[in-house]
């Protein structure tokens, strides 16, 4: 809890205590990338070659994954389990689809004679970093190619760290990534930003990552553009005296199995429901078969907070700005209605993060740290960049002419006040200048 917020915290009461915190326990890896990324500006894929012995201890001659071996990945996908990767591709693309239509061109007259606008125009590359992880991730590459192909990017490239599962190779070729590279880590975010002899250089880059993944983004971004930078996982439940308790516990723990610094946590009103959750979690722990990361995170970071009142839960709900929110109230909408900062929220008891972490539509690749206090996850609008233009007639002239000049002069800016005069009386201003 921020030192900024005692009056909320003197309205909570802590049933369990994060151990550890997310913000102190990044690890300082700063320097490191920023050698790696110095490496592969200037030797390019002699840099990555490097990299990949020494990280990924392998030896890497062609980086880019050829048209045999994206079939071979794709013949080796199960069939269920191609079927199930189209089924949440399908769900993604329409949910893109239905998000790009609300995304519209604009064309005003303001004045008489004074034309605005802004028009949609798709980022022509851009770069998808799809990570390994503990396990294969087969939605990852689903949540940040496939509403680049909905934006209308002209080109998605794709990379993966060489050990990543076959069936990545194949989610990333049937989300459609144009091209597909066995690069990872905090040198495939420097080949991306800088290019190289293989790779090309992308516009904006997407995807989550390991510390050195994330700190990678942000050392290149400027150079390139990047979605967001992404801590551990988290989850939050908000919940009243209606919630229950062994359900609580599944969602909490379905999180914390990504990771031992995954950040998870109830936020009630009921005193009750939150000793039976904390009791509920380390029975499930007992035979839960991701147990040895669940409990790591559970034990590092979990957290059961009780508050006076509703006014307050939703208050330290906003605080914290969790990744992933689930509300689990009597009801559930008006409850979500009063919430602002959160990642994505799930409303109501079947709402499980589990369906769109997989395939329900909505995007998987969220804010975290709080983070979603000024920022939504990504999506199809990621992608696009909305940009003004505007013409003029005689009639837009006369109006901005005059106060245009008039604000230049007072700033003391006489090259814009002659460039606004030329238009609205040139032969007086061509004098005036001696031209």
């Amino acid at each position: 809890m921020s030192k900024s917020d005692p009056a909320l915290e003197d309205r909570i009461t802590r049933i369990k205590a994060p151990q550890r915190s997310a913000w102190s326990d990044n690890t300082p890896v700063e320097a490191t990338v920023k050698a790696v990324l110095e490496a592969v500006r200037r030797d390019g894929d002699a840099a990555l070659r490097h990299y990949s012995r020494e990280f990924d201890k392998v030896d890497i001659e062609a980086f880019e994954v050829t048209h045999a071996e994206r079939a071979a990945a794709l013949e080796g996908l199960e069939k269920q389990t191609r079927a199930d990767t189209e089924f949440a591709i399908e769900r993604v693309r329409s949910f893109a689809e239905a998000q790009r239509k609300t995304l519209l061109p604009l064309e005003i007259e303001a004045l008489p004679g004074l034309h605005l606008g802004h028009r949609i125009i798709p980022i022509a590359r851009v770069g998808a970093y799809v990570p390994g992880g503990r396990y294969p991730l087969l939605s990852a590459p689903i949540m940040t190619i496939v509403p680049a192909k909905v934006a209308g990017c002209d080109e998605v490239i794709a990379c993966l760290p060489p050990a990543a599962h076959p069936a990545m190779i194949a989610g990333c070729h049937l989300s459609g990534a144009d091209r597909i590279f066995r690069v990872g880590g905090a040198q495939a975010i420097a080949a991306m930003a800088f290019g190289t002899e293989s790779i090309p250089a992308v516009d904006k880059i997407v995807g989550p990552g390991n510390a050195y993944v994330n700190e990678a983004k942000r050392q290149v971004f400027g150079l390139v553009g990047i979605d967001q930078l992404a801590g551990p996982s988290e989850i939050f439940v908000v919940a009243d005296e209606t919630g229950d308790a062994v359900t609580i516990a599944i969602d909490l723990l379905a999180q914390a199995e990504h990771d031992v610094r995954t950040r998870v946590g109830l936020i009630t009103t009921d005193r009750t429901l939150g000793e039976k959750v904390l009791v509920e979690i380390e029975r499930q722990l007992g035979n839960l078969s991701t147990a040895p990361v669940a409990a790591a995170a559970w034990r590092d970071y979990g957290e059961i907070v009780v508050c006076a009142d509703e006014a307050t839960m939703l208050a330290y709900s906003d605080h914290i700005a969790a990744e992933h929110l689930e509300v689990h109230t009597r009801d559930a909408h008006a409850t979500a209605a009063k919430l602002r900062n959160y990642g994505s929220i799930f409303i109501g008891v079947a709402a499980s993060v589990v369906y769109s972490d997989k395939c329900c539509g909505t995007n998987h690749t969220l804010p975290t740290m709080a983070a979603g206090r000024y920022t939504g996850g990504l999506w199809v609008g990621s992608y696009l960049k909305t940009c003004t233009h505007q013409w003029l007639d005689e009639r837009g002239v006369a109006a901005v002419a005059p106060p245009a000049m008039r604000q230049s002069a007072s700033e003391g800016l006489e090259g814009h006040r002659r460039a606004a005069a030329l238009r609205l009386a040139p032969t007086q201003l061509l004098s005036e200048i001696g031209a």
